[in-house]
């Protein structure tokens, strides 16, 4: 992407959740777009991998879905979304193409790694509104401890964060409370120009 000139807008912020299975990622990352509003683009590797490509999750097979799901997301910036991409990620497979994206990406990055224990994700499993048919036999399986990205200003967030916490701590250091959409719709659509003017925040139409 060339670089922004005075009269552009800058580029667009790219956001990465990661974090084992159970770990809130998925919820906080949700829940951070939500916030934002449109001209965020929310891309959940679960989605991408299981459903759009219906792949395993396994070296084995030379994986389609790293690439598939950096290029999305790639795609997305260039469109002028904000990005939030979350997912396990685990760096066995994805660590070349994210820190790839990153390396590429001419707007702000902000990675996130939401370091819980085996035993809470397993908690937390339990707990959950719409619970995910797996044993503790498989998500020990799935389970890598620690499994950070190692690229620079990756931001750790432990387990004794509450979610409130957590998606504050990402919309702030993010700088996503700071920007603004980019993208046609926001910028220009009759329906988001209702939303705007209203006193509060309301959940937006399809």
């Amino acid at each position: 992407m060339p670089p922004s000139s005075p009269t552009s807008p800058e580029p667009p912020t790219l956001v990465v959740i990661r974090g084992n299975s159970g770990s809130g990622k998925t919820t906080a990352a949700r829940e951070a777009r939500r916030r934002f509003g449109r001209g965020a683009a929310l891309l959940e590797q679960d989605y991408l991998r299981r459903t759009v490509l219906r792949e395993h999750d396994t070296a084995r097979i030379d994986p389609v879905a790293p690439a598939f799901i950096t290029a999305t997301a790639r795609t997305a910036l260039d469109l002028g979304y904000h990005v939030i991409l979350e997912g396990i990620l685990h760096t066995e497979r994805y660590a070349t193409v994210l820190r790839q994206l990153i390396g590429m990406h001419a707007g702000p990055v902000a990675v996130f790694y939401l370091d819980v224990s085996f035993d809470e994700t397993v908690r937390r499993h339990l707990h959950r509104d719409e619970p995910i048919p797996v044993t503790p036999g498989e998500m020990r399986h799935w389970y890598t401890h620690r499994d950070l990205l190692g690229v620079a200003g990756e931001t750790v967030i432990g387990e004794a964060s509450t979610v409130e916490q957590t998606v504050t701590t990402i919309l702030h250091a993010s700088g996503l409370t700071a920007v603004v959409p980019q993208t046609p719709c926001p910028r220009r659509c009759a329906h988001c120009a209702h939303d705007a003017d209203q006193p509060t925040a309301a959940p937006q139409t399809p």
